[in-house]
């Protein structure tokens, strides 16, 4: 049972972190962010936003085995090296561990993202870890019916 209507409560709070996720949205691929936020979803255990990003995926043409690839991204041959790196990072940044991102995962991206463009995806995963903390920490739950 959902522990709180967060946008109610802290309104200015909610439009702070929308105006995050504006930006990245007019700034990073598409099919980049979906693959992002579905990623750190999965390793947040964020149900409602896994269910919300895959079903913006699929309506915006992405596969269905790409989407399910996504859990074991590593070992799929569906995703390209931009996508890879932006995973690795994914991963790297969601579980910052005791001595942060890799240099290996780091220089990685850095080989085929421009400077903006991970500047550009750090943010986007910071907005998706800020809004699963949100809504796992509030047990925002995925519509049962679509």
């Amino acid at each position: 049972m959902r522990r709180m209507n967060l946008p109610a409560v802290a309104p200015e709070a909610y439009q702070a972190v929308l105006g995050l996720e504006k930006y990245i949205r007019g700034n990073l691929d598409h099919t980049v962010l979906e693959l992002v936020k579905i990623r750190a979803s999965m390793l947040n255990g964020c149900a409602f936003c896994v269910d919300m990003h895959s079903r913006d995926a699929l309506a915006a043409g992405e596969s269905s085995r790409r989407l399910f690839a996504v859990a074991a991204w590593r070992d799929a041959p569906f995703f390209d090296e931009r996508e890879r790196t932006a995973l690795a990072l994914t991963d790297a940044v969601t579980r910052l561990g005791e001595h942060g991102v890799p240099d290996e995962v780091w220089d990685a991206a850095a080989k085929v993202w421009s400077e903006k463009e991970l500047a550009d995806l750090i943010v986007a995963i910071a907005t998706i870890n800020v809004w699963n903390r949100i809504s796992v920490s509030t047990r925002n739950e995925p519509p049962i019916e679509v």
